[in-house]
């Protein structure tokens, strides 16, 4: 698979690398021959690419689920921050050995120290300290607020914290006040934040409401650049599945064209998330999602995906195009993938829409991505495989790449404003218009690998902006 996944094999290194935003230089001193013991003496070095250690201010996380904590593990990992500042709102177990516990192991990922550093590697959590709510993970100090649930009464302002990550999923409405009733997005604002990024699309709750000037959603290497520092306050980062179908559709939208395009829609085979249930339980009043309140260990359950909304506002020429999103979640407890079925209009005198002219278009785009958003692979994987595999919004499975190519039938007669003399010229009133259903297949890890990673990526850009 490409990229830039791999890893060291030395026994002495503390080497599973990733490249989440930073590089491990690793210098092999002696090898001995086979049968000895190999020896190795491995300098790693933490540098931003321009080869510097960056430091930018402190970084808030509200939360401590799933994105919050290993958003945790990406800052660690990248050095990109002096501090982390974690809010949970409520006291955590017995002790705050409980929370730097839950913050090292996952059952997904393993432990934080194995995933940065190897299986050699020793525990990265020391100095905990209950009564400031501190610790050190990896050299970087990380406090935890146990208080305020409320964005509006965390206590960034007296931390010094500058820019938050809001990933309870919980405040999603940029129109919303800072004193709405439950709390809102921009309570985060109020308590002293100056840039607030959401890892979730915006869902506003007053349709006839209007998107704020100061909020954008955007995908990093998309729409990133329709970020203004001096405009926008509240970012959102969209959703995983928005990420990774944004990268599907634009190369195809780039090389054909919007003219050309004439339909498409999609389904996501997506992992269980924290808002499902281990076990059938009655719905609340109201509730409209029946499936929702059901097991996740043991079905198949539809369910709704607000990704065509979302990538309209990324891509907007998508507005013009007639596109479907469905999801359906499986139990599995990350790897997702996308199906994107695309209807393209082919036109005489040019390349067959086929399947080899599909994959080169995915080829092309992943060979010209140097942050590796994009990747392409003709091996055949499982979702298993793609679990942890940075950097990359959407892996493109090419093995799985499908076209049939049909000719659609229409009759002018049933355009208004038709006249004879327009059949005339054209020997008839029927003219046939050929049509390609493209079928493509896209990998993508919804936490770490992919969506987390591009949540690190958005942040760290917005934090550059703020120095």
């Amino acid at each position: 698979m490409s990229g830039k996944y791999f890893r060291c094999q030395m026994p002495d290194a503390r080497c599973r690398t990733q490249d989440m935003g930073f590089n491990r230089q690793s210098t092999i001193i002696n090898q001995q021959s086979e049968g000895n013991r190999q020896s190795s003496i491995v300098n790693i070095q933490l540098v931003e690419a321009g080869g510097r250690i960056m430091k930018h201010g402190k970084l808030g996380i509200n939360g401590l689920g799933r994105i919050g904590k290993l958003s945790i593990w990406q800052h660690i990992g990248r050095k990109s921050f002096s501090e982390i500042v974690v809010n949970i709102g409520r006291p955590v177990g017995t002790s705050l050995n409980d929370v730097a516990g839950f913050i090292e192991k996952d059952s997904t990922y393993g432990t934080v120290h194995n995933y940065l550093y190897g299986y050699k590697s020793g525990r990265l959590i020391e100095n905990v300290d209950e009564k400031s709510g501190s610790m050190v993970i990896d050299g970087v100090p990380v406090r935890i607020l146990r208080e305020a649930r409320n964005p509006k009464d965390i206590a960034w302002r007296s931390h010094g914290v500058d820019i938050v990550v809001e990933s309870t999923g919980q405040f999603t409405d940029p129109t919303q006040p800072a004193d709405a009733p439950g709390g809102a997005v921009r309570g985060h604002l109020t308590a002293g934040a100056r840039k607030v990024i959401v890892s979730a699309p915006f869902k506003i709750k007053d349709k006839s409401a209007q998107m704020p000037k100061d909020a954008v959603m955007t995908v990093m290497g998309i729409n990133d650049s329709d970020y203004d520092p001096a405009t926008h306050h509240i970012v959102s980062n969209a959703s995983c599945t928005t990420n990774c179908l944004a990268y599907m559709i634009k190369p195809l939208l780039d090389y054909f064209g919007l003219d050309r395009i004439l339909t498409a829609s999609m389904a996501t085979v997506h992992a269980v998330t924290g808002s499902q249930l281990v076990l059938d339980r009655a719905p609340r009043a109201g509730a409209t999602d029946l499936r929702r309140n059901r097991s996740v260990f043991n079905n198949i359950i539809l369910t709704t995906t607000g990704a065509a909304k979302a990538l309209s506002l990324v891509i907007p020429e998508m507005q013009k195009i007639g596109f479907i999103a469905e999801s359906v979640r499986i139990p599995t407890s990350t790897g997702s993938l996308i199906i994107l079925v695309i209807d393209i209009h082919d036109v005489p005198d040019q390349d067959r829409t086929d399947r080899d002219l599909i994959n080169q278009i995915y080829k092309n785009v992943a060979e010209r991505d140097k942050k590796g958003y994009v990747q392409y692979t003709d091996e055949q994987n499982v979702s298993a495989d793609i679990i942890g595999h940075p950097l990359a919004a959407a892996i493109i499975e090419g093995k799985e790449t499908h076209t049939r190519t049909a000719t659609l039938s229409f009759d002018l007669k049933c355009l208004q404003g038709y006249s004879e003399e327009v059949g005339s010229s054209l020997g008839g009133s029927v003219i046939d218009i050929p049509v390609t259903k493209a079928v493509v297949y896209g990998w993508y890890d919804n936490e770490m690998g992919g969506y987390v990673h591009m949540l690190a990526d958005r942040i760290v850009s917005i934090a550059s902006m703020m120095d």
